[in-house]
C-alpha cells in the first residue's frame, strides 16, 4: 500500500464560493427521499457498502457517493462523519438499467 503522509483536502476545501444546489439535485433528492423505505441507522462508526449501476462506461464511480450520502443521511438521521469505512462497486448496465443500492452498518459488520 502507498502512503502519502499530506493531509487530506476536503470537497470543502475545492470549490471557491458557495455551491448550489441544482433544480435537477433538488428533484432527485425529492424523488430519493420518498423512495426509501424505513430504516434504522446503527449509532457510533458506521461502515457503508454502494453498488451503482451505470450506463455510462465514462462515468467516475466516485462521482454518485457525495449525493446519495447526504440523502441518506438527511433521510435517516446520521451524520455523515461518522462512516469510518466504505465499500464501491461500479457496475456496468444498459441505459434505462441504471440503480443504486446501499447497506449501512456498525463499522466492522459488513
Amino acid at each position: 500500500m502507498i502512503k502519502l503522509q499530506i493531509k487530506p483536502l476536503s470537497v470543502n476545501q475545492v470549490w471557491q464560493g458557495k455551491r448550489y444546489k441544482t433544480n435537477a439535485y433538488k428533484q432527485y433528492e425529492k424523488l430519493v427521499l420518498f423512495l426509501l423505505p424505513k430504516l434504522k441507522v446503527p449509532a457510533g462508526k458506521l461502515e457503508i457498502r454502494f453498488v451503482f449501476g451505470l450506463s455510462s462506461k465514462n462515468a467516475d464511480w466516485d462521482n454518485p457517493i457525495k449525493p446519495i450520502q447526504d440523502i441518506l443521511q438527511k433521510k435517516y438521521g446520521f451524520n455523515d462523519r461518522m462512516i469510518y469505512k466504505a465499500i464501491v462497486e461500479k457496475v456496468d448496465v444498459k441505459k434505462g438499467d441504471e440503480f443504486i443500492k446501499f447497506e449501512i452498518s456498525e463499522y466492522g459488520k459488513l
